[in-house]
């Protein structure tokens, strides 16, 4: 069965789709493919489809979504209500278990090709991050959970994994401006940064990019336009990263060029980003 909330909900196996349309059945769809593997405890789920204000008959209201799931589970996988019972969808006494067995999970591929090109991006193997950070971020087919209407549980999970999102997207960019495609990098950086007006990790990714360009002073404008975002948003100047690649570019430093020196400069300077929006 394959799993994906990396954009719309997808539940289903063979392209036959078990996902719900009403919408507290398929927000508890969701809430176990999320978490597919483990056990989701009732209480959990009234949490997430009541929060603090619950149906008297709440444990059966979780019980008949639960047989709506098992019903449309059985029609996607072409199997009994009593196999999926047994198998797909069980019960544990406290909670019920979403099992994925082989089926590909799109969160679980996205993070493990992340984690492999992060790792290969600190050992220094740019091609290879780029290649595999690329392939991670080929899961994604939107926002998360893009059409469910998601509680409290299902919101800070997404919000866990948009986090990551964007962490692998700055990461493939370091990589692929390590590799000298700081021409091909300036529409996306743009589009980022216009996107994220706080994020200051894309814009000295952007600085640089425009600097090896040639464009110095669109370099210089978009730290001008940040620090003035940064001031009137959050009453702070750029990190102490930012001033220095403005450093770099006013005084022509050499370690700013696409070269060995360069990546040095990128590695030793290229760190995560305050918490900004």
């Amino acid at each position: 069965m394959d799993i994906g909330i990396l954009g719309p909900l997808v539940v289903g196996a063979h392209g036959r789709d078990a996902v719900p349309s009403a919408p507290k059945p398929r927000r508890l769809l969701a809430l176990l493919a999320a978490r597919a593997d483990q056990v989701v405890s009732v209480d959990l789920m009234v949490d997430e489809l009541w929060e603090s204000s619950p149906p008297t008959s709440v444990v059966t209201t979780v019980q008949t979504y639960i047989v709506l799931l098992r019903r449309l589970l059985a029609e996607s996988l072409q199997v009994s209500s009593a196999e999926v019972t047994h198998d797909v969808l069980t019960y544990t006494g406290w909670g019920y278990r979403l099992a994925s067995y082989t089926g590909n999970h799109d969160a679980r591929l996205f993070t493990r090709y992340a984690d492999i090109g992060r790792n290969a991006l600190v050992a220094g193997d740019s091609s290879r991050a780029s290649a595999v950070l690329h392939k991670a971020l080929a899961f994604w087919r939107g926002p998360a959970l893009a059409d469910v209407r998601v509680g409290p549980h299902l919101l800070a999970h997404r919000t866990s994994l948009e986090e990551q999102h964007m962490c692998a997207i700055e990461q493939r960019i370091e990589a692929d401006l390590r590799l000298g495609r700081h021409h091909e990098l300036i529409g996306e950086l743009s589009g980022l940064v216009v996107q994220h007006p706080l994020h200051e990790n894309m814009h000295s990714l952007l600085m640089i990019s425009l600097y090896r360009s040639g464009r110095p002073g669109q370099a210089i404008e978009t730290f001008r336009k940040l620090q003035q975002n940064l001031r009137n948003e959050l009453g702070i100047e750029p990190s102490t990263h930012l001033q220095t690649v403005l450093q770099g570019i006013l005084r022509r430093d050499s370690s700013l060029e696409a070269d060995q020196r360069s990546e040095l400069f990128l590695r030793e300077l290229t760190v995560p980003s305050r918490p900004t929006g």
